[in-house]
C-alpha cells in the first residue's frame, strides 16, 4: 500500500498544560525504551497502522531487547525522585500513557508493557483511575474521529480521480478495493485501540472508581455499542473483536451485585440488535434478550390495563391542555391538545405527528387513533376540539410549516380513513330502510368541516373512497348519498383548485361521477327529490369548472337540468310561501340552492322582508327610524336542506341587514340567522365580535348593534358558544363592555344586558377559567360577576375537579385577582358547602359589613338631609342636576337607603319622578353600590326595629311595599342584581325571607307568566309562527327604557332572572331551607324551561349537595327537565317515586345503565384490530355493534322517544352533544338515587368483578356452560372472578342477563371489557364520595383474595398466579382466565384515565387500605395499580413526591429492616419494580420521554434515600443510585458535576 493510502492514529495532548514539564520528556524517553522504541523516533510520532498482507515485508535493523519488566518500577522510581511534585508527575504520566496506547494499541507486545506498567503505576499512586481513564476514552474518541474524518476524505478523493475510457470496468473494481481495504484497515486500527482501553478499563474497574467514572465509562461504552448496532463500522465479525471486550465491561458495570451502574441504564440505552447479532455471538444475545426482557416488564409498570382501550368518549366538556400557568390565554386558545398517546417501548406516553406518521396501518395503534376520529366523526364534540389535534395535510401545507407538528397524533391518512367508514357505516344503514336522513345531516356538517380544513388530501380521498365503494363494499352504494355529499363541499376551494389544476383532475372527475346511482324510491319525498337530482346539480358544478368533464354527462342529467330551470321558472321566482310548501316543491327547492345559489339566497330575503317597513313608534320627527315588520321565521325542516353554500351565502346577506343596513330587523329575520347557525354548528359557526371588528370596526360603536348582537349572544348562541369552546374568549369581549360603560352615566340598557350576559357565561363555564385575557392585574368584572365567579369555581371544583395540576398553580392568583375589588365575605354556611381549596382560601377574610354599617351611620345625616331636599313631594325637578353636581360618590350610594328612610313604608312620601331620574343619571357602577348598600341598610334597620319591639310581621311588610316601590310601581332598580345581593347576605336570617317575599309578589309571576306566553315554547326553533315584539318600556321597565328607543327582540326583565333563579336555590340548600327551595322550584319550573343551561343546572346542584338533599326536593330538581326527552332508564322512576321508603336498585337496574354508555358513550370497537396472540380481531369485531343512538331490540332502556337516531346539536344544545347527554343522564340518576354511595358503589364493583362469568355463562352458548372464570386452572387464581360470598349477603348475584349480550351487539369478551370500560368512566363523574368508597371497596376485594395470603404456595406459584390475575381483561378474556384482581385493576385504571388530575390525590387512600403489605405478590399487586398513575403525575410534581413515597413504603413493609414475611424473597425477584422506580423518576425529571441527558430531580432522590434507609441492606444495593451520595450514585454524582460547572 502507498504512503496515501496508510492511515495513522494521532495522539491528541491530553493534557495541555504539563506538555512542556520537564519529566515529560524523560517519561517518554523511560517508556521508549521498554517498548522497545528507538531513538530516533520521535516520541509524538505517529505509528503507522500494521500493514497487510499485500505490503512486502521489510527487515527491521538489529537493536538491543528492552529491559525486563520488573526493571521499570525501579527505573521510574529513580526518575521520581528528580522531581519534588508527585501530583504534577502523575498527570504528566498519565498523559504520556495515553499517548503511549493510542501508539502502540496496535502492537501487541508493547500493549502487553503497557497494561504491566498500569497496574505497576497504580501501586504506587503514580495512577488515579478517575482521571485517567476518562481521559483516555476522551482520547481514544478523538482519535477515531480523525480517522473516519481521514477515511472520508479519502474515499471522496479517489471517487473523484478521473477513469480512463479505455479500462471503466477495472479501474472501477480497483478503486472499490481500494476503499474497501482503506475501510478494513481504518476497522483493524479502532479495533486494536477498543480492545486495549477494554482491558485497561477491566483493570482499573475492579479498583473503588468514582460513580462518575462509571457513567463515563458505560456512555462510551454504550457509543460504541449502538454505532456498531447502525452498522457504522461495518459487518465483518472478524473485526469487531473488541465488542466481546466491550460486552465484558458492560456486564462488570451492570453486575447487580457491584452496582456500579444500575441495569435501567441499558433499558433507556434504546439498544435494540434484533437483527444484528452474530449467530455465534452468545454473550451478546444474552445480553440483548435480558434487555428486552426486562425492558418489557419494566413498560408493563407505566401502562394501564386495557390502556389501548381508553379513548376520548366526549361525553364530558374536559379538554385538559396540561400547559404552565404562564402561558397567556391567547396562546392557551391555541394549543394543541392530544386525546390519546402512544405508548414507547419504555411504556412512556409519546406524541408528535412524526411519530403518529411512521404508526403502520393495521396495527394496534393505528386502530386506536382511527376509533377515537371515528367516534369523533359519530359523536361531532366541539370544533374547537377538532381544531387542537387536526393536522393540515402535508399536500396543503406552505413551505414555512414543512415539519412535523407537535403534539400531534392524527395523521391526514388516519383521518381519510375515518371519514370513508363512516359514510359506509351510514351507507349500509341507509339501505336498511332506516330513517337516518338526520345522521346524514349531521356529518356533512363535519365532513365539509375537514374538507375545508386541509386535514386529508382531496385527491387521495376520492381515490381511497373509489377503492372502497368499487371494491370490497361495492354492493352497499344504492343510493346518491355519496353524490350528494361531494356536492356539499364543490365550492371549497381545495376542492376546485383539485378539479382545476391537479394533474390528476380528469380521474378524480371520473371517480367523482362514478359515485352517481339512480334513486326514485318516493318522488314526492324532500331527500329523495334531491338525491334524485343533486347529481345533475353537482355535474353543472363540475362543467362549469373544467370542460373535460363534458364527456361523461349523459341525456338524463341534462333533461334533469332543464326541469330544475323550469321549475324554478313557473315557482321559484315568484314569492315563495315558505310555510306552505309541500314536499317535492321543498326538495326543488333544496336542489335549486345547489344550483343557483344566489338567486335562491334573494329569494329567502324577500320573504323575509315581505310584510314590508314600517316607522319605529315614539321616535320625534327628526328621528325616523323604519322597521321590518313580521313574518314567519324559515322553518328547519326546510333550512335544514340547504346547501352549504346557500347557508353561507344567507348569513353573510342577513349581516349585512342585521347590523349594517339602517333599517331595524324583524325578530324572524333574527331568528332566522341564529336558527343557520345552530343547525351546522362545524360549518357555520362565527365569533361576532372579532368577525364586526374585522368587518367595521364602527360597527360595535353603534348602540343598535351592541344591543343585538348582545340580545342574540344571551338569548340565542350561550350553548352555541359553550360547545364551540369560545365561552371564555366571549367573556373576555363582554368583559371589555362592560369595563368601558360601568363608569359611564347613563348607559344602564347595554350595560346591564352585557352585564346579565356575562352572569350566563361565567355560570356556564365549567372547566377553569382565567378571569383575565392577559391573567395580570385585578378583573375588570363587577362586584356582581366577581361572585358569581367565586360560586362558579365551587361548583366547577367541587362538582368536576380541576383537570390540570397547572390550574392549581393559578388558582391563588386568580382569587387574588376576583378579591382585590371585592369587599364581599361569605357566610359559614355558604363556605361550609364550598370544596376545601377554596374555603381555605377565603375563611380567613374579614366580614366588613360591621364596617359598611358605621360608614352608613355616619353619612346618614348627611344623606337623609340631602334626600329630604331632593325627594320631598315639592322638590322642583331642577334639584336634579343640582343633586348630581354637588354630592359626593360616597353620599350618592345610600340615595337609595336615604329613600327607604323616608318612605317608612309610605311611598308617597318621596319624589319618583327625580329618584328615578337621578338613578338613571348616574352611572351603573352607582347604581349596582346602592343595590348593595340598600341591602346593608335594609337588613340593618329590620334588626333595629325588632330591638324597638316592632312585630316581625309588620316590619317586613312595611320594608316590603318599599321594596315594591323600586321594583313594581316605578321599576327604578334592577331586580336580578339585587336579589343576588340579597341572598349573598344569607348570613342575617332575614335575607333570605324577604328574598322569597319578592319571588312569591304577583307582580312578578304577573310579569313570569306574560313572559312564557309571549315567548312561545323554549324550543324556540320549533317555533313556526310570527313572533310578537313586546313594547320597549313594557319589555325593560322604566329604568333601563328610559331614552331609548331602540326595540328588544328577546330581551325583558323576566329573562334577566334566569341566572338568578338557580343562584336563589342554592343558596335556600345552603341555609338549609329545604321547604322554600321546594316552593320556589315549584312556582318557577315552567320558567326553568326556557334556561339555556338548565340541564348542566340540575346535574351541578345535584352533584354539588350530594347526600344533603332530601328526596323530596331531588324529585322537584329532577322535574326542571322536562323527563320526557331525557334518556332516563325505564325504571329509574320508580325508584325516585318513593322517598320515604328508599330501596336500592337491583344489579339490572345499574348493568342496564352501563350497557347504556356502552352502546352510546364508549367509542365502539374497530373490525380490524391486531393483537398479540393473533385472534384478537375476533375479540374485537363489532360488525353488529348497534350505531350511535340505535340500540337494537324492544328492550332498550328510556323512553322510546329520547334514543330515535342521532340528535342534530340545537335539539341537544345542552349539555352538547348525545354522549354527554347519555353520560351526564346516568350520572343524574345515580345522583338522586335515595340510597347512600357506598350501596351503589358496592353493586357496580359486584357486576364488574362477577362481569365476565356472568356474560359467559348466560351468553347463547358462545362457550357453552362455562364453570367460571379461572376455574379450571392448576394455578391458584381468583375464585371466578371474585366469590359472591364477598358481597353482601342480601344482595343477589345474578343478573337478568339473557338478552344482555345481545341488546349490545358486542360478544361475551367484548361486552365484559367494555363495560369496565364504562364504569370507571361512570364512576369518574360522580362527586369524591363515590371515589372513596370505590377506594374501600377495590381495597376489600383485593385484601379478600385468598391466594395472596396463602402461605402454603411458593413464591414460583404467587408469581405465576399474580401474572395471571393482572393480565389485561381484554387479553384474559379470550381465554376465560378474567381474575376479581384483574377486573378491580382494569376498572381502577379506566376510573383513573378519566378523572381530573386534582381528584387524583385521593387514590392514596387505596394504598393506606392495602397497607401494612405483607408479601411481594400484594406489593405487585399495589405496584400495578398506582404505577401507571405516576407518568401522568409528572407535571404535578407535589402529588407525584406523594403517590412515590407512598409505594416506597408499601416496599419498606416487605423488604423493611424488620420486616417478616412467610416465604423468604430475595431482592433480585423485584428487579422490574427497581427499574421501574429509576425509569419513572427519570420520567418526571425530565418532564416527558427520557432522554440521554434525563436524570432525576434532587429532591426525589432524597425522598427515595430516605425511603432506602429503612430497607434491607440487598435492596438498598438495588437502589443505591437513586440516592444523594455522589460517592455511591451516579445520578448523585452527575448534579454534583454540573453544579461545579455553573459554579465555574
Amino acid at each position: 500500500m502507498d504512503q496515501s493510502q496508510q492511515r495513522t492514529v494521532t495522539a491528541p495532548s491530553s493534557s495541555r498544560s504539563y506538555q512542556f514539564h520537564p519529566a515529560r520528556a524523560k517519561i517518554i524517553e523511560l517508556f521508549n525504551l521498554y517498548l522497545g522504541r528507538g531513538s530516533r523516533q520521535k516520541p509524538d510520532e505517529p505509528v503507522r497502522d500494521p500493514p497487510n498482507k499485500s505490503q512486502k515485508r521489510v527487515h527491521a535493523p538489529s537493536r538491543d531487547l528492552p529491559p525486563e519488566n520488573e526493571q521499570f518500577i525501579v527505573d521510574f522510581e529513580q526518575l521520581q525522585s528528580q522531581f519534588n511534585d508527585p501530583d504534577q508527575l502523575r498527570v504528566v504520566t498519565e498523559s504520556v500513557l495515553v499517548t503511549m496506547v493510542l501508539q502502540c494499541s496496535n502492537h501487541a507486545p508493547r500493549a502487553e508493557f503497557l497494561l504491566f506498567a498500569l497496574r505497576t503505576l497504580f501501586r504506587v499512586s503514580y495512577i488515579n483511575w478517575d482521571t485517567f481513564l476518562p481521559s483516555l476514552l476522551s482520547s481514544v474518541s478523538a482519535a477515531e474521529a480523525s480517522l473516519n474524518q481521514a477515511g472520508s476524505s479519502a474515499t471522496s478523493s479517489q471517487s473523484l480521480v478521473p477513469v480512463p475510457s479505455g479500462n471503466e470496468q477495472g479501474s472501477v473494481t480497483v478503486r472499490d478495493n481500494a476503499m474497501r481495504n482503506s475501510q478494513r484497515v481504518r476497522a483493524a486500527a479502532i479495533n486494536s485501540l477498543r480492545q486495549i482501553s477494554c482491558k485497561i478499563i477491566l483493570i482499573g474497574i475492579e479498583f473503588n472508581l468514582k460513580p462518575f467514572t462509571h457513567a463515563e465509562i458505560f456512555q462510551c461504552m454504550m457509543s460504541w455499542l449502538v454505532s456498531w448496532d447502525m452498522r457504522e463500522m461495518g459487518t465483518e465479525k472478524s473485526l469487531a473483536e473488541w465488542l466481546r471486550s466491550c460486552l465484558e465491561v458492560m456486564w462488570v458495570l451492570v453486575d447487580e451485585g457491584k452496582s456500579r451502574i444500575p441495569f435501567y441504564e441499558l433499558l433507556r440505552s434504546g439498544l435494540q440488535f434484533i437483527e444484528n447479532i452474530p449467530d455465534d455471538d452468545e454473550a451478546l444475545f444474552t445480553l440483548v434478550m435480558e434487555i428486552h426482557r426486562r425492558r418489557d416488564a419494566m413498560a408493563m409498570h407505566m401502562l394501564m390495563l386495557d390502556q389501548h382501550l381508553h379513548c376520548p368518549t366526549f361525553g364530558t366538556h374536559r379538554i385538559s391542555s396540561q400547559t404552565p400557568a404562564s402561558v397567556s390565554v391567547e396562546a392557551v386558545a391555541h394549543l394543541r391538545y392530544s386525546p390519546i398517546t402512544y405508548p414507547s417501548v419504555l411504556g412512556e406516553p409519546l406524541c408528535g405527528e412524526d411519530l403518529a406518521m411512521s404508526i403502520p396501518q393495521g396495527s394496534l395503534d393505528w386502530e386506536r387513533a382511527v376509533r377515537c376520529i371515528r367516534h369523533a366523526i359519530r359523536t361531532t364534540p366541539s370544533p374547537d376540539w377538532w381544531k387542537r389535534v387536526l393536522v393540515v395535510a402535508p399536500c396543503y401545507r406552505p413551505s414555512s410549516q414543512a415539519g412535523p407538528t407537535p403534539g400531534a397524533v392524527f395523521t391526514s391518512e388516519m383521518i381519510c380513513e375515518a371519514i370513508i367508514d363512516r359514510i359506509v357505516e351510514l351507507l349500509k344503514l341507509t339501505n336498511s330502510d332506516a330513517n337516518c336522513w338526520q345522521e346524514w345531516l349531521v356529518f356533512s356538517d363535519i365532513f365539509f368541516f375537514l374538507i375545508k380544513s386541509g386535514c386529508t388530501d382531496f385527491v387521495d380521498f376520492i381515490d381511497k373512497l373509489g377503492l372502497r365503494l368499487n371494491g370490497d363494499d361495492n354492493h352497499i352504494l344504492r343510493t346518491n348519498h355519496v353524490t350528494w355529499l361531494l356536492a356539499q363541499i364543490m365550492r371549497v376551494e381545495l376542492v376546485m383548485t383539485a378539479l382545476n389544476s391537479d394533474p390528476k383532475k380528469v380521474e378524480t372527475t371520473r371517480k367523482i361521477l362514478s359515485f352517481h346511482r339512480e334513486d326514485k324510491t318516493d318522488p314526492n319525498n324532500p331527500q329523495s327529490v334531491l338525491l334524485d337530482f343533486v347529481s345533475s346539480c353537482q355535474n353543472l358544478r363540475i362543467w362549469s369548472l373544467s370542460a373535460t368533464s363534458r364527456a361523461y354527462l349523459n341525456n338524463d342529467q341534462l333533461l334533469k337540468g332543464k326541469q330544475i330551470d323550469e321549475w324554478w321558472r313557473s315557482k321559484g321566482e315568484r314569492m315563495m310561501d315558505y310555510m306552505n310548501l309541500d314536499d317535492k316543491s321543498i326538495g326543488m327547492f333544496w336542489v335549486v340552492s345547489y344550483t343557483m345559489a344566489q338567486p335562491a339566497s334573494e329569494t329567502v330575503i324577500n320573504w323575509l322582508s315581505s310584510a314590508g317597513k314600517a316607522e319605529l313608534p315614539g321616535l320625534q320627527p327628526n328621528e325616523r327610524v323604519m322597521m321590518m315588520q313580521e313574518v314567519t321565521p324559515l322553518p328547519m325542516s326546510l333550512l335544514s336542506g340547504f346547501s352549504m353554500n346557500l347557508c353561507l351565502k344567507l348569513a353573510l346577506q342577513m349581516e349585512e341587514a342585521l347590523f349594517v343596513s339602517q333599517v331595524v330587523p324583524s325578530i324572524a329575520m333574527v331568528e332566522t340567522y341564529t336558527r343557520l347557525l345552530l343547525i351546522s354548528p362545524h360549518s357555520m359557526f362565527r365569533s361576532h365580535f372579532s368577525q364586526l371588528a374585522q368587518r367595521n370596526a364602527s360597527l360595535l360603536s353603534k348602540p343598535g348593534v351592541t344591543l343585538l348582537v348582545l340580545e342574540i349572544l344571551n338569548y340565542r348562541l350561550l350553548p352555541l358558544y359553550r360547545y364551540q369552546g369560545k365561552s371564555k374568549t366571549l367573556m373576555y369581549d363582554v368583559t371589555k363592555i362592560i369595563s368601558a360603560l360601568k363608569a359611564k352615566r347613563g348607559d344602564h340598557r347595554i350595560f346591564r344586558l352585557a352585564e346579565n350576559l356575562c352572569m350566563n357565561l361565567i355560570l356556564s363555564l365549567r372547566d377553569f377559567f382565567s378571569v383575565k385575557r392577559e391573567g395580570k392585574g385585578p378583573t375588570e368584572f363587577t362586584e356582581t360577576l366577581n361572585r358569581i365567579t367565586i360560586m362558579t369555581l365551587s361548583i366547577t371544583i367541587k362538582t368536576r375537579g380541576i383537570s390540570d395540576a397547572d390550574h392549581l398553580v393559578y388558582l391563588q392568583t386568580m382569587l387574588e385577582q376576583i378579591l382585590a375589588t371585592s369587599q364581599h365575605t361569605w357566610s359559614e354556611k355558604t363556605l361550609r358547602h364550598f370544596p376545601s381549596l377554596l374555603r381555605d382560601a377565603l375563611i380567613g377574610r374579614v366580614d366588613k359589613r360591621g364596617l359598611a354599617i358605621q360608614a352608613w351611620q355616619q353619612a346618614e345625616t348627611t344623606v337623609i338631609n340631602q334626600c329630604t331636599q331632593l325627594l320631598s313631594p315639592s322638590a322642583e325637578p331642577s334639584y336634579v342636576m343640582t343633586y348630581l353636581s354637588h354630592s359626593f360618590p360616597q353620599h350618592r350610594q345610600y340615595l337609595c337607603a336615604g329613600a327607604c328612610m323616608l318612605m317608612q313604608g309610605h311611598p308617597d312620601n318621596v319624589n319618583s319622578s327625580n329618584l328615578a331620574r337621578v338613578l338613571r343619571e348616574v352611572s351603573p357602577e352607582e347604581v349596582t353600590a346602592n343595590i348593595y348598600t340598600l341591602v346593608d341598610v335594609l337588613l340593618h334597620k329590620v334588626h333595629v326595629d325588632l330591638q324597638r319591639g316592632h312585630n316581625i310581621k309588620e316590619i317586613l311588610d312595611k320594608h316590603e311595599a318599599n321594596l315594591a316601590f323600586f321594583f313594581w310601581t316605578h321599576e327604578m332598580l334592577p331586580l336580578d342584581i339585587f336579589l343576588l345581593a340579597l341572598i349573598d347576605r344569607d348570613d342575617d336570617p332575614h335575607a333570605l325571607i324577604i328574598a322569597k317575599i319578592l319571588l312569591e309578589r304577583p307582580e312578578l309571576m304577573q310579569r313570569i307568566n306574560m313572559y312564557c306566553a309571549n315567548r312561545g315554547p323554549p324550543e324556540h326553533w320549533l317555533f313556526t309562527q310570527v313572533f310578537k315584539r313586546n313594547e320597549l318600556q313594557k319589555a325593560l321597565g322604566n329604568h333601563l327604557s328610559w331614552k331609548d328607543r331602540y326595540p328588544t327582540f328577546f330581551d325583558d326583565i323576566a329573562a334577566r332572572l334566569l341566572p338568578v333563579i338557580p343562584l336563589v336555590v342554592y343558596r335556600l340548600i345552603e341555609n338549609n331551607a329545604m321547604d322554600t327551595a321546594d316552593k320556589i322550584l315549584t312556582a318557577y319550573s315552567h320558567f326553568l324551561a326556557y334556561h339555556p343551561l338548565r340541564f348542566t343546572f340540575v346535574r351541578d346542584i345535584l352533584a354539588y349537595f350530594y347526600g344533603h338533599l332530601p328526596g323530596q326536593l331531588v324529585v322537584k330538581i329532577l322535574r326542571v327537565l322536562g323527563l320526557s326527552k331525557i334518556p332516563f332508564s325505564e325504571s329509574f322512576p320508580q325508584y325516585i317515586s318513593n322517598p320515604s321508603s328508599p330501596t336500592c336498585p337491583p344489579l339490572d337496574y345499574f348493568a342496564t345503565l352501563l350497557l347504556n354508555l356502552v352502546n352510546n358513550v364508549i367509542p365502539p370497537l374497530s373490525s380490524n384490530c391486531s393483537s398479540r396472540s393473533g385472534s384478537m380481531a375476533d375479540i374485537l369485531n363489532s360488525s353488529a355493534r348497534p350505531l350511535h343512538g340505535k340500540t337494537p331490540g324492544a328492550s332498550q332502556p328510556g323512553p322510546a322517544n329520547a334514543s330515535e337516531g342521532q340528535k342534530a346539536f340545537y335539539q341537544i344544545q345542552d349539555p352538547g352533544t348525545y354522549t354527554q347527554l347519555v353520560l351526564e343522564t346516568a350520572v343524574i340518576e345515580i345522583l338522586s338515587l335515595p340510597v347512600s354511595a357506598s350501596q351503589v358503589v358496592s353493586s357496580l364493583v359486584q357486576i364488574i368483578v362477577n362481569i365476565q362469568s356472568t356474560l359467559i355463562q348466560s351468553g347463547s352458548g358462545f362457550h357453552g356452560a362455562a364453570n367460571g372464570v379461572g376455574q379450571g386452572s392448576a394455578l391458584p387464581t381468583s375464585p371466578s372472578g371474585g366469590s359472591t360470598d364477598s358481597m353482601s349477603a342480601s344482595r343477589s348475584t345474578c343478573m337478568n342477563t339473557a338478552s344482555f349480550v345481545s341488546r349490545s351487539g358486542y360478544t361475551c369478551q367484548q361486552l365484559s371489557c367494555l363495560l369496565i370500560q364504562a364504569c370507571g368512566l361512570l364512576l369518574a363523574q360522580l362527586p369524591p364520595d363515590f371515589h372513596t368508597q370505590l377506594y374501600m371497596e377495590a381495597s376489600r376485594v383485593i385484601r379478600e383474595t385468598w391466594w395472596l395470603t396463602d402461605g402454603k404456595r411458593s413464591q414460583g406459584e404467587i408469581d405465576s398466579a399474580v401474572g395471571y390475575a393482572l393480565m389485561d381483561p381484554t387479553w384474559a378474556a379470550q381465554d376465560n382466565t378474567s381474575t376479581a384482581i384483574g377486573n378491580i385493576v382494569a376498572l381502577l385504571h379506566a376510573f383513573f384515565s378519566n378523572l381530573p388530575q386534582e381528584w387524583l390525590d385521593g387514590t392514596h387512600l387505596i394504598i393506606k387500605n392495602l397497607r401494612p403489605v405483607t408479601n411481594v405478590a400484594m406489593l405487585r399487586v399495589v405496584f400495578r395499580i398506582m404505577g401507571p398513575l405516576l407518568p401522568r403525575l409528572a407535571n404535578t410534581h407535589t402529588l407525584f413526591n406523594k403517590t412515590l413515597a407512598l409505594l416506597l413504603s408499601t416496599m419498606v413493609d416487605v423488604f423493611g429492616k424488620n420486616s417478616q414475611t412467610q416465604v423468604p424473597v430475595e431482592a433480585s425477584q423485584i428487579a422490574d419494580l427497581i427499574d421501574f422506580l429509576h425509569h419513572v423518576v427519570h420520567y418526571d425529571g425530565q418532564g416527558g420521554a427520557v432522554q440521554s441527558s434525563s436524570k432525576p430531580r434532587p429532591d426525589i432522590l432524597v425522598l427515595i434515600g430516605r425511603a432506602a434507609d429503612s430497607l434491607r441492606p440487598d435492596v438498598q444495593h438495588l437502589l443505591s443510585h437513586l440516592r444523594t451520595d455522589p460517592n455511591t450514585s451516579i445520578y448523585a454524582a452527575a448534579h454534583q458535576n454540573n453544579a461545579k460547572t455553573n459554579t465555574s
